[in-house]
């Protein structure tokens, strides 16, 4: 007997040869392959040290918070400014006070001379309905002077004395207001000249007469309508005696 072991055999080893070389190489190709799919990631932007990006309700990934994507609304804006006046001062056009007519706080309303509502009633009725009927005969008549106050009454026969020379001349053509017609509402001064003689003519009609000769514009009611005017006056003079 002797200590020598059988010779393996040149099969076993050149298999477990190859196994070796196989693993070797299968871990080289895989090694490989991992590099090439990371760089090719790396280029891609897909690598794995990348935060994923996620909405804000869901779970964050790999503990990494989570990335929110704000959705931004567009602000509308005016495309104009209102313009500034130059000046700089406020366009609103100020209140002007509104101013109430005249009014004397002595005599209250003043009415007008020439205005038939200050007369008498019964001179202003009879009136009312001569103009009527001069108007509709195509005549144009007005009232030049009709009720005065007695300070203008006696302003005017002031004038009448100055220009006159007296006051018994005077008084041919303006009474003293105490005596004045005008100042009772009583009387009429009428223009223009072709008024007074329509007046003159037709005014016995609706009861209205020339008074005075020296006067044709001065009428007065003396009579009833449809009946005859008495004689006139040469003047105002008896009247003032």
């Amino acid at each position: 007997m002797t200590n020598d072991l059988p010779p393996r055999s040149d099969r076993a080893v050149r298999t477990r040869l190859l196994s070796v070389i196989g693993v070797g190489v299968v871990a080289a190709v895989v090694g490989s392959l991992l590099l090439w799919h990371a760089q090719v990631g790396e280029m891609l932007g897909l690598a794995a040290d990348k935060a994923p990006v996620v909405s804000s309700v869901s779970a964050p990934a790999n503990g990494m918070p989570p990335v929110t994507l704000a959705t931004t609304t567009p602000s509308h804006r005016p495309t104009h400014r209102p313009t500034k006046n130059p000046s700089g001062t406020p366009t609103t056009p100020s209140k002007q006070p509104t101013k109430k007519p005249g009014h004397d706080k002595t005599t209250g309303p003043v009415s007008r001379e020439e205005s038939i509502d200050a007369l008498s009633p019964k001179l202003r009725a009879r009136l009312i309905k001569a103009f009527a009927a001069a108007k509709a005969a195509g005549v144009p008549i007005r009232i030049n002077s009709g009720r005065r106050s007695a300070a203008k009454q006696q302003r005017l026969l002031n004038e009448a004395i100055k220009k006159y020379g007296s006051y018994q001349a005077a008084i041919h053509w303006v009474l003293p207001p105490k005596d004045s017609a005008h100042v009772q509402g009583k009387a009429v001064d009428i223009a223009p000249a072709a008024a007074m003689a329509w007046l003159n003519k037709n005014g016995w009609k609706y009861g209205v007469c020339r008074r005075y000769d020296n006067e044709p514009w001065h009428f007065e009611a003396l009579t009833a309508p449809g009946t005859k005017c008495p004689p006139r006056e040469p003047s105002a003079t008896a009247q003032a005696d």
